[in-house]
């Protein structure tokens, strides 16, 4: 079994050392070992990505994940490339902060309240909603926002969520929307999508 010790490298670098591990080396299993659940989730969800099956260990300081693979060593499973169509756009909505403008920071949430209500006016073309840096407070236990995310999310919206960010902000347990995600699902998301709306 292949062992990588992903502990203290930020974002998205775990997910990173591991998909260059698999490209190098093709192990039919790996262990890699995080300090963050945020980096195992990702790491987690790549594996499977690729085709292996995992499951998860835990200590005091430390998060491990295990895959084993279900196809031959090296026969990975390529991250799903998304046709465009040619009749609908998709677009990206990337949410950095919890309001809107500068000046008064209730008139600025009663906006981002608005805008994230809104946003379903742009029907099939909503394709991506994403929440990084501040912004990820509206995705949390308390948000005033959170049903009209889980209704999104129900009609088939995918959110993704920054690990990074909910770590920062020590909110990660809190989230109760989306999926926790990390810089290269984003930046990928970003160059599949036909236009990507900043707030």
């Amino acid at each position: 079994m292949k062992e990588i010790d992903a502990r203290g490298l930020a974002c998205p670098a775990p997910v990173l050392q591991t998909k260059a591990t698999l490209q190098e080396e093709k192990p039919a299993s790996v262990s890699v070992v995080v300090d963050n659940a945020a980096a195992q989730q990702n790491v987690q969800r790549f594996l499977e990505s690729q085709g292996f099956q995992t499951k998860l260990a835990q200590t005091e300081d430390a998060y491990r994940v295990i895959g084993i693979c279900d196809t031959e060593p090296g026969q990975q499973i390529p991250l799903p490339a998304e046709q465009k169509s040619d009749e609908l756009k998709k677009i990206m909505v990337m949410c950095a902060t919890d309001r809107i403008g500068f000046g008064d920071d209730e008139l600025g949430r009663a906006l981002m309240v608005n805008f994230l209500r809104t946003l379903k006016e742009m029907g099939e073309e909503l394709w991506r909603l994403v929440f990084v840096n501040n912004g990820v407070k509206l995705t949390i236990d308390d948000s005033e926002v959170l049903a009209d995310l889980k209704d999104y999310e129900k009609s088939g919206l995918k959110i993704l969520v920054c690990g990074t960010c909910l770590n920062h902000f020590n909110i990660l347990e809190r989230k109760q929307v989306g999926e926790t995600t990390n810089m290269l699902d984003i930046v990928t998301a970003m160059q599949l999508a036909d236009k990507v709306v900043n707030i």
